[in-house]
C-alpha cells in the first residue's frame, strides 16, 4: 500500500487558462529561502522599501520580458518579496481596433508562461530556486482586480508585520 499523499492539482479542471482575462499568480522559492529581496522600514509609519538581491534582479528582468516573449500578455503589477513573488497578468487575445490586426499568436496557457518564466530565471542565475508549482487566482471582476491590486500594494508592509 502506498502511504504517500496523492498530489492535488491546484488548477480548475476544465478551465482554459489561455483565455482573455486577468490572473493573480504567486510563485514561491523552494525551502522558503529569502533569496530574492530584503524588506525594511525605519519605523512603522514609513512605507517599506524592497531591495532586490542579485537573484531578485534576475527575477525582475524576466518579469519585465514577459510582454516581449508573449505579445498577448501584459504584467499589470508585481512585487518581489524575499521568498515569493506576486504577479498580476492580463491575457488579451482580442482583435485590435479598426485597421489594427489581430495579435500574431494566441495567449499561452498560464502554466506554460510560468514554466518558461521559471526556466529563464533558473538559466540566468545558474541554479533552480522555485517550488514545483504556483498558486493562481482567476480575476472575476473589477472589484476583485482592485482587491488584488491593493493586496500587492500592501504586501511589503504585511511582510514586515509577519517577519519583524
Amino acid at each position: 500500500m502506498n502511504s504517500l499523499p496523492k498530489r492535488k492539482h491546484p488548477r480548475l479542471k476544465h478551465y482554459d487558462y489561455s483565455q482573455n482575462g486577468c490572473y493573480f499568480v504567486t510563485v514561491c522559492v523552494s525551502d522558503d529561502s529569502a533569496v530574492l529581496s530584503c524588506v525594511s522600514a525605519s519605523n512603522e509609519a514609513e512605507k517599506p522599501v524592497v531591495v532586490l538581491t542579485d537573484c531578485g534582479r534576475a527575477v525582475e528582468r524576466q518579469i519585465l520580458r514577459v510582454s516581449e516573449v508573449y505579445n498577448t500578455v501584459s504584467v499589470e503589477k508585481y512585487i518581489i518579496l524575499p521568498n515569493h513573488i506576486h504577479i498580476l497578468f492580463r491575457f488579451d487575445n482580442s482583435c485590435g481596433g479598426i485597421g489594427e490586426s489581430r495579435p500574431t499568436e494566441k495567449c499561452p496557457r498560464l502554466s506554460v508562461l510560468i514554466r518558461g518564466f521559471k526556466s529563464m530565471v533558473t538559466k540566468e542565475i545558474g541554479k533552480p530556486i522555485w517550488q514545483d508549482s504556483f498558486y493562481e487566482e482567476i480575476i472575476k471582476n473589477e472589484e476583485h482586480y482592485l482587491q488584488v491590486w491593493q493586496y500587492i500594494d500592501s504586501n511589503a508592509q504585511k511582510w514586515l508585520q509577519t517577519h519583524p
